[in-house]
């Protein structure tokens, strides 16, 4: 997959494409049927096909002191549209000058000038240009003005739930993830960097990798039975865990901090970026009355961990393999 961050100059090979455009922030199974569509077109017109998307999120530029809300990381991202066979991958950079180009401006520079795009598949409820001008409706209009195709997917779901990243959000405060991975089509992960601790997890026989979770939705505080990923050459080892997200409150700490025991494991992860995906939740933080309780607990959640990790439903492997972004 071709990753692009520009669109003043585009390789001719990347040019003449079909693009899926939007945020994508967890490439969810909602906007997974985007990208299937503008694949789906790709093929039929013999041509690439891409998908464009924003960094930062425009949420995050205008409202950079909101709580984080993020499901995933362009790193993330760009390794789930690697997963799904996407072609070119264009990561635009979202800053005032950009945020302030109309709908038109937009469509002609971007889109016409710039990768000369034959054919554009948006979700139902897309957004863009200034001061969110530009609708399904006027995209529809600009696309007969300059020429190329548009496809509107309409909103993908089952029963009566949507596939959207706010209800995948509601899930993991209430400390769903199972059922957040069902409206993503794969497990919910974050990544982020081992950081060292204090080291108290080796003193009673489980040491953990701890991991500040930045910039990310949080999910509901407590102990989950999780997977954490491991780059081992091209690809990545998936190993199975336990991992506390919460304050830790035994030892009167207030910051959050993600801290992840790997099952059957043993190195150093210091310093190395770390991915970990959560597969269920198995209890809500809670403050012990000291070392030993506390200890107990542990051995219960890793055999609870276990436990849910063999479970049939929780074996498959829907992951985005390896690291794309330089």
């Amino acid at each position: 997959m071709r990753i692009l961050r520009d669109y003043r100059k585009v390789p001719e090979e990347c040019q003449g494409l079909v693009l899926a455009i939007g945020n994508f922030d967890g490439v969810h199974r909602g906007h997974q049927a985007v990208i299937a569509e503008a694949q789906k077109q790709a093929d039929k017109l013999g041509v690439p096909s891409g998908v464009l998307t924003f960094e930062p999120h425009s949420r995050e530029f205008f409202a950079p002191d909101a709580p984080p809300f993020r499901l995933s990381t362009l790193e993330t991202k760009a390794a789930h549209l690697k997963w799904l066979g996407v072609d070119v991958m264009v990561a635009l950079k979202f800053d005032l000058a950009f945020s302030q180009k109309s709908a038109e401006e937009f469509v002609k520079d971007v889109l016409v000038d710039g990768y000369k795009t034959i054919h554009v598949v948006v979700g139902y409820d897309f957004i863009f240009g200034h001061k969110r001008q530009g609708t399904t409706v006027v995209l529809a209009a600009l696309a007969k003005k300059f020429g190329f195709g548009l496809t509107v997917v309409e909103p993908v779901g089952e029963e009566t739930t949507i596939f959207s990243s706010t209800a995948i959000r509601e899930c993991l405060k209430q400390g769903d993830p199972s059922k957040a991975a069902a409206l993503l089509g794969h497990w919910w992960e974050v990544e982020g960097t081992v950081v060292d601790g204090d080291r108290r997890g080796r003193t009673v026989g489980f040491p953990t990798a701890n991991i500040p979770l930045v910039g990310y939705h949080h999910p509901k505080l407590g102990v989950y039975a999780v997977r954490v990923g491991l780059q081992n050459g091209t690809h990545v080892d998936w190993i199975n865990g336990v991992a506390n997200f919460g304050k830790r409150p035994t030892f009167d700490k207030k910051d959050v901090l993600l801290e992840v025991h790997i099952l059957d494991w043993s190195g150093d992860l210091y310093g190395q970026t770390s991915r970990v995906a959560f597969v269920d939740f198995i209890r809500p933080e809670m403050k012990f009355a000291g070392i030993d309780e506390l200890t107990v607990q542990i051995a219960l959640d890793v055999k609870a961990a276990r436990t849910i990790l063999a479970e049939p439903d929780n074996r498959q492997t829907k992951y985005a393999d390896k690291k794309t972004l330089s």
